[in-house]
């Protein structure tokens, strides 16, 4: 099972896994031992339980779906490993394994998970340390949706959710210990999995920022005391970008700021009838995010 993550706010990364305890304790007997060989050999497997991103890691996206196995969990009041101040209100949550996890590039989005009993759309919240690239940890609440409690484990298959709807627009929360020469924020409420992230302050250009594995995008030296533009990107290409985000750490502020498709506006004029000689129009089909694309807009290597 997933342990809770930790508090939000903690400046070192979240895990589960014990990983710093661990990999201390191997890298002495390597070094008392003096195998190299197997120091190399063993290198993955210390990134992995150490919190780092596996090579080739991308959180799920498009139209993929993904067959595996579920487990159930309680975070509590934690926001879990993307260091959100708490949980969903619905408490409909999943955990994902390192590679899906991918840094924290999945935090924030959402999955529909199908089990035995139903279905459930959850949202990414945690990394779950002991679960491979086909193992998932849902909330409680979530796993009762689609399986008995009883059976602990339960099949599932699961996909991302593509351009989910939202209430408001996104959200933004300055990291504690930010300031106008660190700047670190935390973006809520975009559904899709962000590509990028990029702000600037009154007078400058749009600088870029780094993601961080506890779901934080960080500018090293900072942009200057605020109101910031933030100008935000899903891996879909969608972009947003809102103002007057302020400088006050720990207090999510609410913006307009919205990456869902605008509804066309009706129109008062009436539609002309259509020329004669003009063609008729194909009939519009549902777009779909190709796969490979979003990989690419993602940048994950490619595998």
């Amino acid at each position: 099972m997933t342990a809770p993550g930790t508090a939000p706010d903690n400046d070192t990364p979240a895990g589960d896994t014990g990983g710093p305890r661990f990999s201390r304790r191997v890298r002495h007997w390597l070094a008392g031992a003096g195998v190299t060989a197997l120091a190399a050999v063993l290198g993955i497997t210390l990134a992995v339980r150490g919190g780092a991103t596996p090579a080739c890691a991308a959180p799920p996206t498009g139209n993929a779906v993904h067959k595996g196995k579920a487990s159930f969990y309680d975070a509590g009041r934690s926001g879990g490993n993307c260091s959100f101040p708490g949980p969903p209100a619905d408490r409909l949550y999943v955990a994902l394994g390192a590679a899906q996890y991918s840094g924290s590039a999945a935090c924030g989005s959402y999955l529909e998970v199908s089990g035995p009993k139903g279905t459930v759309r959850v949202m990414v919240m945690d990394q779950c340390g002991g679960c491979g690239p086909s193992k998932i940890d849902l909330s409680t609440e979530a796993f009762t949706r689609i399986a008995d409690r009883s059976q602990g484990i339960a099949p599932v298959t699961y996909r991302a959710v593509v351009n989910p709807p939202l209430d408001g627009g996104l959200t933004f929360r300055m990291k504690g210990g930010a300031s106008r020469y660190w700047f670190a924020v935390q973006v809520g409420n975009h559904g899709n999995p962000l590509r990028s992230v990029e702000a600037k302050g009154p007078g400058g250009g749009f600088r870029k920022a780094v993601r961080q594995s506890d779901n934080h995008w960080t500018i090293e030296g900072g942009i200057g005391p605020g109101p910031y533009s933030i100008r935000v990107t899903d891996v879909y290409g969608r972009q947003a970008t809102a103002t007057t985000i302020r400088m006050v750490t720990r207090q999510v502020q609410r913006s307009t700021a919205t990456l869902a498709s605008a509804s066309p506006t009706p129109s008062n004029s009436p539609t002309p009838p259509p020329t004669p000689s003009a063609a008729p129009s194909p009939t519009p089909t549902k777009s779909v995010a190709p796969t490979a694309t979003v990989e690419a807009l993602a940048g994950a290597p490619r595998c």
